[in-house]
């Protein structure tokens, strides 16, 4: 085959299209699709992205590719790549930043420091010392004690000298000084224990077999396993792991959040010793470069992480898992491309002829479906694994518990009674609200003014420890909060209302002065590994109660765990979105998981305002099949997901009137152009109308297809003062 003349390379900047280079004679060999090189556009030097290799081309003017880089991308990420740019209408210089993570596209090198040896024998190095003093003499000692070498770095703390007197030594040729790679993974230095295999019971099996046809045949095809929370449905994905690697292959294992990544890996290293990867965005531009490095060397054989590991370079895709794969944090929301770690999961399984595994006691509506309608292979466990039960589920009226306290109460005297139990008798309980801070508002008493944030449409939570009103959407702080009503002047008015999981804390010692808590939301864990610290805490039984937003309702176990108390099941239900039944329905579903776990039996308590609510009558029950039946039979009533595809359009910027118009404007053209069977809603203001002094409205169509609508997207006008965000199936609808 001879070589080709022309590379498309698609260049990192704002322009949505791959452009012609020549590909110089002493390249030629080199280059292929996914090979990252370096190109002039307009006299200015940049990196780009071979898209394909071509023996004509139509452009007058062909500047040379100048030189390429080592880090190519592999054919199937590639593919993926591109599929997900054309999917979710996203600039392919966008799904670089994926594919490619920050240290690799900025070329950091690996780390190098010097490693110090002795040159002598260790009796010649011995006579040595005595014939020296001062300095030197400091640094031989600390070498005698360290046969196989020191860095440098080390070596100089330790034997509180400077470079000087080492360069001297290294002269005289008693000892060495040679540059070595330093290794920055993660789990360098992380301690696990050993496991095997445990022994599966019949719906393990069952499901473990038809996996492993699917991973011995190397054929794709995505599982649903579906299976009640404490199911073993870990243990399934670790010996479905253990087959994979067998045959040589790699696997990939999401979790949704970071705070469940330290439990996973744990687990995984347990099994698999030295061949994890961990990544995720909390990790060192350094740990993610070495990491990603022997990831694509093929070192590393199995990689664990949120959604963004699912673009690991990893040699020989076998297996990709997708665990509690209902999580909205598999969505990214906030920034193009729009993608479900999922669904994209689904496409690289497709592209690298691998078997995926979505796994989750609450699966989606979507997944579910798609299940029951043989598009996935469906496998089903009904009970938990190791002769635990599931927990027994009350529900709390809190109309009557109100009625009771003669007002609002956090807690209902059931809880209260249940916690005291569980203190008592040295057992563990959960305790979920779904809202950090103290108060969530603060209203004035004399003209009913609310504080809110000036620069976004959210009322400000008041944060007792730290004596501060906070907004969460642009962190926007008022401290000390104010004495006087700004509007009328008022003083000492403001009543603050609703709760959060600092009230939570603060009442709860109020109550029982002896307990012990652990608080965990997004105020206690802004620091690097604080999640691991907490859970760990918890673990060991440094704390009676751990109180928590959603975070503590993911797949996290422990043992001694009796009691979970739900403080305001029904919240969510208000939210005018589609999926709001949905949502709250696994998440119910989920923290009630987390009670009994083990041989000690577990209980919930849901504590409501609408008990008769069809979604908290079938989350009281855990039946999971009489809620989709119920939910899905309204989704098509109304038209909604599996049903259709959405696409959701924000639409945001400074001034207003001119982000209303332009929203419009695009709205009244994909009317003129889209086909009648697609529905366009109005434009209207977001959930949150105004975030950072910028103001958002959102335009939802519903179709069969979404590739009409992001083509037509893609070619219309960017405007200088509104950015426009596409999201396809969106998980929201209001916000």
């Amino acid at each position: 085959m001879e070589d080709a003349l022309y590379a498309a390379v698609y260049v990192d900047v704002a322009l949505d299209k791959p452009l012609d280079y020549a590909i110089p004679a002493h390249l030629n060999q080199q280059i292929k699709p996914g090979t990252r090189v370096k190109v002039l556009l307009q006299k200015r030097s940049c990196t780009g992205t071979v898209l394909h290799l071509k023996n004509e081309t139509s452009s007058k003017k062909i500047e040379p590719i100048q030189d390429l880089f080592p880090e190519a991308i592999p054919a199937d990420l590639l593919q993926l790549g591109l599929w997900l740019a054309r999917y979710y209408c996203a600039p392919f210089f966008k799904v670089i930043k994926l594919l490619l993570p920050p240290p690799i596209r900025k070329g950091m090198e690996e780390k190098r420091q010097l490693l110090v040896k002795s040159l002598l024998s260790r009796p010649q190095l011995a006579e040595v010392c005595t014939q020296h003093r001062g300095a030197q003499a400091k640094i031989l000692e600390v070498l005698l004690q360290h046969p196989q070498g020191i860095l440098l770095t080390e070596l100089m703390e330790k034997a509180a000298t400077s470079r000087s007197p080492v360069t001297t030594l290294a002269k005289a040729e008693i000892l060495s000084l040679a540059p070595i790679a330093i290794d920055r993974s993660v789990l360098a230095d992380h301690d696990f224990f050993p496991t095997k295999h445990k022994t599966l019971n019949g719906e393990q099996k069952s499901a473990l077999e038809k996996i492993l046809k699917s991973i011995e045949s190397s054929i794709f095809e995505t599982h649903l396993l579906y299976g009640v929370t404490g199911s073993g449905k870990t243990e399934v994905y670790l010996q479905a792991i253990d087959a994979a690697l067998a045959l040589g292959k790699s696997a990939l294992f999401l979790v949704p959040e970071i705070a469940l990544t330290s439990q996973t890996v744990e687990r995984l290293r347990s099994r698999f010793q030295e061949r994890v990867a961990i990544l995720h965005h909390r990790l060192s531009d350094g740990e993610r470069r070495d990491t990603w490095q022997k990831i694509r060397e093929g070192t590393l054989s199995l990689v664990v992480g949120p959604r963004s590991a699912l673009f690991s370079p990893v040699k020989n895709l076998g297996l990709i898992i997708v665990d509690e794969e209902h999580d909205g944090a598999y969505k990214q929301t906030d920034d193009t491309p729009c993608y479900h770690a999922r669904d994209v999961a689904v496409m690289r399984g497709k592209f690298s002829e691998a078997v995926v595994i979505l796994g989750s006691a609450t699966p989606s509506i979507e997944s579910y479906s798609n299940a029951l309608s043989g598009k996935y292979t469906l496998s089903q466990l009904t009970i938990r694994a190791d002769s635990a039960h599931l927990p027994t589920v009350r529900l709390i009226d809190m109309r009557r518990e109100f009625d009771k306290a003669k007002g609002f109460t956090l807690f209902s005297d059931p809880l209260l009674e249940a916690l005291k139990q569980r203190m008592e008798i040295g057992e563990q309980s959960l305790l979920f609200l779904n809202r950090r801070g103290f108060h969530t508002s603060a209203v004035c008493s004399a003209c009913a003014h609310a504080m809110n944030c000036p620069h976004c449409s959210l009322s400000l939570t008041f944060h007792k420890g730290q004596n501060i009103l906070s907004c969460h959407l642009c962190n926007y702080e008022l401290s000390p909060p104010p004495s006087e009503c700004p509007a009328c002047q008022a003083s000492d008015c403001f009543k603050f209302k609703g709760a959060g999981t600092e009230q939570v804390e603060r009442a709860l010692h109020a109550i029982f002065p002896e307990i012990r808590t652990i608080r965990l939301d997004a105020d206690t864990t802004r620091h690097k590994g604080s999640h691991d610290k907490l859970f760990k805490q918890f673990r060991a039984g440094k704390a009676d109660v751990l109180i928590g937003t959603q975070m503590i309702a993911k797949g996290l176990h422990f043992p001694s765990v009796t009691l979970v108390g739900v403080l305001n099941a029904d919240a969510a239900l208000h939210i005018p979105d589609f999926r709001a039944a949905e949502q709250v329905f696994q998440l119910i579903t989920q923290v009630s998981g987390r009670s009994g776990r083990s041989s000690l039996k577990g209980e919930v308590l849901l504590q409501t305002q609408l008990p008769e609510h069809p979604t908290i009558q079938h989350a009281a029950r855990l039946d999971y099949p009489a809620f989709f039946q119920e939910e899905i039979a309204s989704r098509q009533m109304f038209n909604f997901p599996p049903h259709c595809h959405l696409v959701k359009i924000t639409f945001t910027g400074k001034d207003s009137s001119i982000t209303l118009q332009h929203a419009q404007q695009v709205r009244a053209r994909l009317i003129s152009q889209l086909p009648p069977t697609y529905e366009l809603h109005p434009v209207i203001p977001c959930g949150y109308a105004k975030i950072k002094d910028h103001f958002r409205f959102q335009c939802l169509i519903k179709g069969e297809f979404t590739r009409p609508i992001t083509e037509i997207l893609k070619t219309f006008p960017k405007h200088p003062k509104v950015h426009m965000l596409v999201d396809v199936d969106p998980l929201s609808t209001f916000f």
